[in-house]
């Protein structure tokens, strides 16, 4: 069965270099059904996007140009944010002008509808895919599931450590693993942090009396939280001029299974600006019916379920 990967992720393949090689490559495309990349040039004046497929020049026609379009329930941004970035699309023929050139005639919708049938119609609860960033909002992240298709990843299913606004975990354009929270209609909702890793994976990087990095999260009148992996923060005795978002240096002085403690002396904070680098995931393998993040001697267990029945 064919695999759908976010869009991208095919431009630069052999298997697409070989199928956009020549006009009778991009023929037995169109014949075979076959899912092409080509780089969007232009969106014209009508919204119709002029690709560039190497060999020959493509145009996907605005109703063509995604899924909802044509019913006027997607705007049009969706067609025009693609110039200059990779599109997905199927051949479905091929036109000959006056001058003797021929276009191929591409569908990015009938790309989407195929994804949509094929692959995210069939996605449960627990299962594990790839997704490409698309954008951010303070609420989460969008991420490309296939074909361009995109699912909203909420900020409290990103990790572990509370964040202010998804760009302290991702760039947009940054390849991540997700896990289907919930698939209603074909419509899917994403997590991620129950792929970077239970609370002891995490706490076994780190010993007590090391002094290590940090992120200052966030400064209570009892403590201060400082994030040491994306799922794991530990807590701080309070100390003057330490602001959210800081870098820390921290000493670790204990760590607590039982209650699910990391007890840290702030060292040093400073001002700093990062960027987010790729996810560090625990888990590879390809479903999840359930992620249980407290130790087994924990006081209480902190589980995720996920309905491993489709709806």
């Amino acid at each position: 069965m064919f695999e759908y990967y976010p869009e991208g992720w095919l431009i630069d393949t052999p298997e697409n270099r070989a199928a956009t090689q020549s006009i009778s490559a991009v023929n037995d495309a169109c014949r075979d059904g076959q899912i092409l990349e080509g780089r969007a040039l232009v969106c014209d004046s009508s919204h119709n996007l002029l690709v560039d497929l190497g060999c020959m020049k493509g145009m996907i026609p605005r109703e063509e140009g995604a899924l909802g379009i044509r019913e006027g329930t997607t705007r049009d941004i969706a067609i025009i944010s693609r110039v200059n970035r990779p599109v997905c699309f199927l051949v479905t023929g091929f036109e000959k002008k006056t001058d003797g050139t021929i276009t191929a005639i591409l569908s990015r919708r009938a790309a989407q509808e195929k994804c949509m049938k094929e692959h995210i119609s069939n996605l449960i609860p627990g299962d594990v895919i790839d997704a490409r960033i698309t954008h951010l909002e303070n609420f989460g992240a969008f991420a490309d599931i296939g074909c361009g298709i995109v699912a909203l990843l909420p900020i409290d299913a990103i990790s572990v450590s509370r964040i202010d606004h998804p760009r302290e975990r991702f760039t947009v354009g940054m390849d991540i693993r997700t896990v289907i929270k919930s698939a209603e209609s074909n419509r899917i909702t994403l997590s991620h942090k129950e792929l970077l890793g239970t609370w002891e994976e995490n706490v076994a990087m780190f010993s007590a009396g090391e002094t290590v990095a940090g992120i200052v999260r966030s400064v209570e009148p009892y403590g201060i939280f400082v994030e040491l992996s994306p799922n794991l923060a530990g807590l701080a005795e309070t100390k003057e001029d330490v602001f959210s978002g800081q870098q820390a240096s921290v000493y670790i002085k204990s760590i607590l299974p039982a209650r699910m403690k990391v007890k840290l002396v702030i060292i040093d904070t400073f001002d700093f600006s990062y960027r987010p680098t790729a996810p560090k995931y625990f888990f590879s393998g390809n479903h999840l019916d359930r992620f249980v993040y407290s130790p087994p001697d924990s006081e209480k267990e902190i589980a995720t379920d996920f309905n491993t029945h489709s709806p």
